[in-house]
């Protein structure tokens, strides 16, 4: 038996920008998804994905045919099945040893977060398979899902890291970020889906000059966050970030929107008003969001690896 893990994600600065060249801060996450591959003897690919209660969430067997050889074309509704079947057809044109070699395998896999909270589904299999087939997992994530990579950065350093997209490729240095102050950050989850498309169209209208504006001063924004001391200096980091992406996508901060008697800092993570949130503060300023039916708050040192 093979066994793969990666770690979730959480974008902590350069959300949008980003895509553009801004430097991001970006974490691993305590949770994340492993896969185990044993090998077996039918000619098919038996998945199967179990949840973060061990409960089985999809199921697919998978003709090793349809993937090396195309035979099947799949018009069927599930959309996962098919997009599994996409990404392993990819993963074969980049190493077709691996399929060729054996007459099938069992595949399980197990996620240790609940599926809607955004920490990483997605790159974390990404991942998985391009260890599986010893491939690599960033032209994978661009031939099937596409994005900046950063979530790839993080499920395969399993560390801390800055992403920065330049003109000679990504540039990724593992870091620290576990200020004194981690005790009093915390995240709070939306239970919420946000279309960020209309937002995303007014972003990709920004003229350049504004745009490279933009993802210089949230470049200096992620490593004074890196470095800053202070809890009160951090709070002012997260709003000066809010402010500029705010502008950039055309959406009020979430701050603003529905939660503007809040007393500490708040800032959006990812695509702005779904998944998680960051928040500032005590005991005090978790119970705000309780007694408002936010039921998902997780501490600093229980979120992050």
């Amino acid at each position: 038996m093979q066994k793969f893990y990666s770690h979730g994600k959480l974008l902590i600065t350069g959300e949008y920008v980003v895509l553009d060249g801004a430097t991001a801060l970006a974490l691993p996450t305590r949770f994340g998804q492993s896969i185990e591959v044993k090998k077996a003897e039918n000619g098919f690919i038996q998945w199967t994905s179990y949840d973060h209660e061990e409960n089985i969430w999809f199921e697919a067997e998978i003709a090793l045919d349809e993937i090396t050889r195309h035979t099947v074309e799949q018009k069927e509704e599930d959309k996962f099945r098919k997009r599994l079947v996409f990404i392993l057809r990819e993963a074969h044109q980049a190493n077709p040893k691996l399929l060729q070699k054996d007459k099938g395998f069992q595949v399980t896999t197990f996620t240790e977060f609940p599926l809607d909270w955004g920490l990483g589904t997605s790159s974390t299999l990404i991942a998985n398979i391009a260890n599986w087939f010893s491939i690599d997992p960033f032209e994978l994530q661009e031939k099937t899902f596409g994005g900046s990579g950063y979530d790839i950065a993080v499920a395969i350093e399993d560390s801390a890291v800055t992403y920065e997209l330049t003109k000679s490729g990504r540039s990724i240095l593992t870091t620290s970020f576990h200020p004194d102050f981690s005790d009093s950050i915390f995240f709070v989850h939306l239970n919420r889906k946000q279309n960020s498309r209309e937002s995303i169209q007014h972003y990709k209208k920004q003229e350049k000059e504004a745009l490279a504006t933009a993802c210089e001063k949230i470049s200096r924004l992620t490593h004074q966050v890196i470095t800053c001391s202070s809890l009160s200096e951090f709070n002012l980091l997260l709003e000066i970030h809010e402010q500029i992406i705010s502008q950039l996508i055309n959406l009020p901060k979430v701050k603003t929107s529905f939660f503007p008697d809040y007393s500490g800092g708040i800032k959006s993570l990812g695509g702005w008003g779904g998944d998680f949130i960051l928040a500032t503060g005590g005991e005090a300023e978790q119970d705000y969001f309780r007694k408002k039916g936010y039921e998902t708050i997780i501490p600093y040192s229980e979120m992050i690896l």
